[in-house]
Order: structure tokens, then C-alpha cells, then sequence
């Protein structure tokens, strides 16, 4: 028999999403989802009495099969760990008497931190023979890293247990490109991001300089550290680097350093860039804007690993990967004269592409969501999206790219007064050069048919995607969302 023991929270038995009137099962309905119980204690406290009861209705609806018993914890503060520990013990005992013979499981998902930690202390110490179980939010679950894991205190090592398909697996150390992922928040399913995440883990483990391409905001750093995070480097140093807010008299001096007196205003040593990366990786953002002096030491680092810092006879060695990044065309740059064209064949060992957000519009409600989420845990009310804010995010050009993205939820969440943002509650703002769609809707006139209006700008789409297809109806309907039936009927 397989006996589970949880406080209640707040989150329990469901809570809203983000997604306008969504609700998502809580912490304890998620694990009983994903793992079956003979018996469930649920341990309740004043606070919590409501959803303690509604808790245990849903576990009786959901999994009639399941007892639940709920036991009362008689808390005025709720992070106060003596008077934790004084309500938990006397019902632990008369649990463990009770069932003799049965594997104790405890979450650690619901209730305060302060439940948390007398729940492993507890365990730890030998209170009650249990494991800890540990179930995610949805939004760090992986496939190394799955809703629910197991943690075993008895073990030295505390190796990781999952569930999965019914077995049990021991998790690795190491970081994966989906824990990369994770940690640095990249969010993303369409083609093109997972093309460019592919190709970044495949050159991670390599030494070789990587260039990464891309408009400003797509989050050229991000991926450097992604790149950083897979290369055997995570225990050492990221270093980066913007190339275009360096004064041109000091570029030479901030990346290779300088002696003591080599020129005026040097007072004292100062190690460059490389130096303080060694072991690590150097990201150059801003690549084009380096001046042609300091491209030629650079190229020196990449043939042979040398660093000679200003007013020093003898240069030394260092071990450092280079991530450069740019939103020019350096191909161009080199044919104008600006890059040296031998730098950048030194350079483009790898090359990696960040598609523009308007080239991967499917990821815009993810983006949106996660950037809502975080931005949740600094606000006093959490806030929601509607659908209708959803698809006016999507149907954006953003000029900014994933930056501008942020700017807009962030400034739309802190503004608006109610729970769940409308489209209108989004506050876009951007250049003359673009236009949001909304922008181009007349206003309303007496004698206005909102019929005619819609017929006459479907009419135009219908035209445009035929045009910008020459006439194939297949790929205009692709391009509208729509079947080739219905541009057939239209012409």
C-alpha cells in the first residue's frame, strides 16, 4: 500500500492560467495524475480549510479508487517551524502505527516553505520512513526533467528518481540542451528556433569561434549562453562584451589589457577581456564596430592564442572560445572595407541564424505566456491574457523582436487595472515605418457596414496572397489559413 502525506495550498485543487478563465490541476491533483495512492492524508490548516475540502472532493471525484482522510494542523502562522513540527509528530505516529506495512510518500509541492522544510527534516532524521516527491509547474517540465521526480534522503549521493512509463530512472548530472534551455528561459517550437538550437549544441562541445546573425532583440546573447552552458565551460567564466559602446581609443586596452605606463592615464596594470575569460567564453556583441587595429590582435588570439597587452614585450597564452554576434551584414562589411576579410573566415567557423519574430509567429502566445508568468512574481494580483490579447500579440510585426515583446507586456501588465488584459489593454507602441494591424480600422460612421468592411479587406488579403504567391492557390491559402476551396470560390 503506497500512502501519500501533503499539506493543502493555495493552488490546490485548481487554479486559473494564464490563458483568460483557463483552470489548471494544482500541485496534488498534478501528482495523483501522474502517480496512483492507496491513501491520502491531507494535512489542513485554518487558512486553508476551503480548499482542503475542495481538494479532497476532487480527489474523491477523479480517483474514487484513492481514501482520502483530511487531519487537522492547528497553525496560527503557517511559517513558524516549532509549532509545525508540534502539529505534524502526533499525527505521524499514529500514521506509521497504523500502516505498518505500507511506503510513505510525501510532496513538498503544496503549502508554505517553511512545511517544506519540516517535511524533509522529518524524513532526513529518520521521523517517517518517507520519500520526498517533487512535482513541477508545467513550465519547467522537460524530458529529462519530467512533472513528477523522486528524491530518496537515504541515499548519499540524493540521486534524482523519475517516473516515467511506469519505471523508474535515475536522472545524470549533467546539463542537457533541454536543462539549458530551461535555466535560461528560451522558449520557442517553430522550425527555424529549433534549427538554430540544433546547430548550437552540435558546435557547443567544439572549440571552434561561432558567429551568431541576427536582427537587434532576437536575443543573440541568450543563445551565446546557451551555446556557453554546452561547450564544458559551465563551471568557468562568460565574459561579454558590446563592441559598439567602446570608445575607439580603448578598444585595444579593454580586450588585451595594459602594463603600468604604457600610455597616459595608465596607473596601473589592467587585464583585458581575454585574460578575465580565460577558460571561459568571450562574447563579442556588436562584431562590426570593431576598429581595424584591434581586428588584427584579435585574429592573433584565434590563430595561435596569444595575448599581447599594451606595453608588454612578451605576449602569453590563453584558452578562450569566441561567440561573436552581429545584426550587420559582415559580408558586406568586408567588401567596404570595414572587416578584414581573413578575420572573418577566422571566425565563421560556425554560423547560426536567429529568425525574426515575424518569422516565427507560433512562438509568440509561448513567448507571451512566459514572459506573463515571470512578470507574475512581482505583482501583488497575478494577471491573465485574453485570447483576443493572444492574437493581436501574434498578428504584430515587432520591429524590436522579443525585446520589444517584453517592453509591451510588461508595460500593458503594470497599466492595466483588470486581472485579464484585453487586446485593447496591450499598449503597442513602435515606429512610424511599421503598422499594427488595429492601427489601419476606420472609425465607426453613421451609415458604416461593418459587413462591407470585412468583405472588402478579406477581398484585399485574398489579392495580396495571390499576388505574392503569382497566382498558386495553394500557397495562398497557406499563407491566409484558409482551405484552396475557398480561394477558389473567391475567384
Amino acid at each position: 500500500m503506497d500512502v501519500l502525506l501533503t499539506f493543502t495550498g493555495f493552488h490546490d485543487p485548481y487554479f486559473k492560467g494564464l490563458i483568460d478563465q483557463e483552470e489548471q490541476p494544482g500541485p496534488i491533483l498534478s501528482l495523483l495524475a501522474a502517480r496512483s495512492f492507496d491513501h491520502v492524508f491531507l494535512f489542513d490548516t485554518p487558512s486553508t480549510r476551503k480548499t482542503t475540502q475542495e481538494t479532497k472532493a476532487a480527489i474523491s471525484k477523479l480517483h474514487p479508487h484513492t481514501e482520502v482522510q483530511v487531519l487537522e494542523v492547528d497553525l496560527d502562522d503557517p511559517t513558524n517551524y516549532e509549532d509545525i513540527f508540534k502539529g505534524l509528530r502526533p499525527h505521524l505516529r499514529h500514521i506509521v502505527e497504523s500502516f505498518k506495512s505500507a511506503g510513505f510518500f510525501i510532496a513538498v509541492a503544496s503549502g508554505t516553505p517553511q512545511m517544506h522544510a519540516c517535511w524533509v527534516l522529518m524524513t532526513a532524521s529518520g521521523d517517517i520512513p518517507a520519500r520526498i516527491l517533487h512535482v513541477r509547474p508545467a513550465r519547467f517540465v522537460t524530458k529529462e526533467h519530467p512533472l513528477v521526480s523522486e528524491i530518496d534522503l537515504s541515499s548519499r549521493e540524493f540521486p534524482t528518481v523519475r517516473f516515467q512509463a511506469g519505471t523508474i530512472c535515475v536522472d545524470e548530472s549533467e546539463v542537457d540542451v533541454d536543462t539549458a534551455r530551461l535555466q535560461l528561459g528560451i522558449v520557442g517550437d517553430h522550425p527555424a528556433m529549433r534549427r538554430a538550437l540544433e546547430m548550437g549544441a552540435m558546435l557547443a562541445p567544439s572549440h571552434s569561434p561561432i558567429l551568431i546573425f541576427g536582427e537587434t532583440g532576437t536575443g543573440k546573447e541568450l543563445f551565446a549562453r546557451f551555446i556557453h552552458k554546452l561547450s564544458g565551460r559551465t563551471k568557468e567564466t562568460f565574459v561579454a562584451v558590446n563592441c559598439a559602446a567602446i570608445p575607439e581609443d580603448l578598444v585595444e586596452s579593454l580586450l588585451f589589457g595594459h602594463k603600468k605606463g604604457a600610455f597616459s592615464g595608465a596607473i596601473t596594470d589592467q587585464a583585458g577581456k581575454f585574460d578575465v575569460a580565460d577558460k571561459g567564453t568571450l562574447f563579442l556583441d556588436e562584431l562590426g564596430e570593431l576598429p581595424l587595429p584591434a581586428q588584427a590582435k584579435l585574429l592573433r588570439v584565434l590563430q595561435d592564442g596569444l595575448v599581447e597587452p599594451i606595453g608588454q614585450a612578451r605576449p602569453h597564452r590563453v584558452d578562450v572560445r569566441i561567440v561573436g554576434a552581429t545584426n550587420r551584414d559582415l559580408r558586406k562589411l568586408v567588401r567596404q572595407g570595414k572587416i578584414r576579410e581573413d578575420l572573418f573566415y577566422r571566425l565563421n567557423v560556425g554560423e547560426i541564424r536567429l529568425p525574426p519574430l515575424r518569422e516565427r509567429r507560433s512562438d509568440i502566445p509561448l513567448l507571451a505566456l512566459h514572459i506573463l508568468d515571470k512578470l507574475n512574481g512581482s505583482l501583488r494580483r497575478p494577471r491573465r491574457l485574453s485570447s483576443e490579447a493572444l492574437s493581436r500579440l501574434q498578428s504584430h510585426s515587432w520591429p524590436g523582436n522579443v525585446r520589444d515583446l517584453e517592453n509591451v507586456i510588461e508595460r500593458s501588465v503594470r497599466l492595466c487595472r483588470s486581472d485579464v488584459l484585453s487586446a485593447d489593454d496591450l499598449l503597442i507602441t513602435e515606429p512610424i515605418t511599421y503598422a499594427d494591424p488595429l492601427d489601419a480600422l476606420p472609425d465607426p460612421y453613421e451609415g458604416f457596414s461593418l459587413d462591407e468592411f470585412l468583405g472588402s479587406a478579406r477581398k484585399q488579403m485574398l489579392l495580396r496572397a495571390l499576388e505574392a504567391t503569382n497566382g498558386n492557390q495553394s500557397r495562398a491559402a497557406g499563407l491566409l489559413g484558409i482551405t484552396p476551396q475557398a480561394v477558389h470560390k473567391f475567384l
